[in-house]
């Protein structure tokens, strides 16, 4: 063990430890869940300590030498490089201040580190006069939340969007002439096409994409350069634009300057629209899921309109047994994903005055949430979505014996004794054909042209 000082005086740290008193304190204070901060939520706070250090040597007010040391330091934490140096607990002080000074500590001692300065020793870097230069945990921890989820927004959840609307589209195109019974209420309805059902779960997803993106717009707007309540006070007044524009050049995320410091770091309802974005994203994944489970069912006794993909044994007592475990998986993911979005929302009506005191909750809820989504949605599009064969044969076998054809004779015989034929054919165990032509109600010409299923899914003027 090593001594290090803080404000509140010594404090005992593992000898190889990059952190200081501050962040043994809150180990000390915190030993709650075992569930520390995510990754992408420290790199995002390296991330901003980054452009901070840079936009602080920029404006003359850090010397050049020590600037490159942080800027250095700083990119290793993005970089995911010093990750055992981070042990903070989730819950923690609900401004974050714990993952603040963790940070700022771990690129102070890293500095000193770099050039041959003992660790602890705060030479040539302080933690909190350098690395922490016109900040406060109030504007940095809101701001590299918004960072940190935007960046995993695009890097994560948009790529496996894109590669599941891509396989769904792809099966739409193929499977265009496969004519199949709809069901509305679980009750067979009027037919449409296999293509046409997966068109509307492509749509599902590409609506999803478009959420994606309006969550990294609401992400966009920073708190930096508020300080301790969004005055701005010990901040030079273009820090935050010159903040701004690194992370941009560094992201590619049009990051800007809030427009009103003060909602920025005293209200969290951005994070509170991204999480309902996310729980949009999960019901639309729970809909495709559940829908390609039950098209699936059977192999015998079931709808079976599809094949889906056999991923492992579906039973311990019941031989050769499959069962569509990736459907369930996806569900699951959805659920969970809808629970932490609620917590998202109880997190960000918890702001008192000039402060949310639920970041390091709302920062662990999101992450998760968009770690799941694309791990789960990139799992089901390459181990179930990709593999999954039509039956063509079974499509047409449930058509042919389906009574709700006879909405197509509604403009040629009318509802009443259309609906009056469908009930003589189920009564009697019938085609539809063979009631109305035992009852006279049309020619065989016209109803067989009425009857024809693909015209049904592709009405004609």
């Amino acid at each position: 063990m090593r001594i290090e000082k803080d404000s509140m005086g010594e404090m005992k740290v593992p000898e190889t430890a990059l952190y200081g008193a501050s962040t043994q304190r809150a180990v000390l204070n915190f030993p709650i869940s075992g569930h520390t901060m995510p990754d992408g939520f420290i790199q995002g706070i390296g991330l901003l300590k980054y452009a901070c250090a840079l936009a602080n040597q920029s404006l003359g007010r850090l010397e050049d030498d020590k600037a490159k040391l942080i800027e250095q330091a700083a990119l290793e934490v993005y970089n995911n490089e010093l990750a055992e140096h981070f042990p903070i607990d989730v819950f923690q002080t609900g401004s974050c201040t714990s993952s603040n000074m963790n940070v700022n500590e771990v690129i102070a001692n890293r500095c000193s580190q770099i050039v041959g300065n003992p660790i602890g020793s705060k030479d040539p870097i302080h933690p909190n006069d350098h690395v922490n230069m016109g900040q406060s945990s109030n504007d940095t921890m809101p701001t590299a939340l918004h960072i940190s989820v935007a960046i995993a927004l695009k890097e994560k959840l948009l790529p496996a969007l894109v590669l599941m609307v891509e396989s769904l589209e792809k099966k739409a195109a193929a499977w265009g002439d496969i004519v199949k019974i709809g069901r509305t209420h679980l009750m067979d309805a009027t037919p449409l096409t296999l293509g046409q059902e997966f068109s509307g779960y492509a749509m599902q997803v590409r609506k999803s994409i478009e959420r994606v993106e309006k969550s990294i717009d609401a992400l966009c707007e920073l708190a930096i350069g508020g300080t301790a309540v969004g005055t701005g006070i010990n901040c030079h007044p273009d820090f935050s634009k010159k903040v701004c524009s690194v992370l941009e050049k560094k992201t590619g995320i049009a990051f800007r300057e809030a427009r009103n410091h003060f909602e920025a770091q005293a209200a969290r309802d951005d994070c509170v629209e991204v999480a309902g974005h996310l729980a949009t994203i999960a019901a639309s994944m729970t809909k495709i899921a559940n829908d390609i489970r039950l098209l699936g069912s059977g192999p015998r006794s079931g709808i079976a309109e599809i094949s889906l993909p056999s991923t492992q044994p579906g039973s311990s007592i019941m031989p050769g047994k499959v069962n569509p475990v990736m459907s369930e998986m996806l569900v699951q993911v959805s659920m969970y994903v809808m629970g932490l979005s609620n917590m998202v929302v109880m997190g960000g009506r918890d702001g008192h005055f000039e402060l949310n005191v639920t970041i390091p909750l709302i920062a662990y809820a999101l992450h998760e949430s968009i770690h799941c989504l694309s791990t789960g949605a990139r799992t089901f599009t390459e181990r179930c979505i990709a593999s999954i064969e039509p039956n063509k044969e079974r499509c047409k076998e449930l058509v042919d014996r389906s009574l709700m054809l006879v909405t197509a004779l509604n403009p040629h015989i009318g509802y009443d004794k259309a609906a009056q034929v469908a009930k003589t054919a189920f009564a009697s165990n019938k085609t539809l054909r063979e009631v109305v032509l035992e009852q006279g109600l049309l020619d065989e010409k016209t109803l067989d042209a009425a009857l024809d299923p693909m015209d049904m899914v592709h009405p004609k003027a």
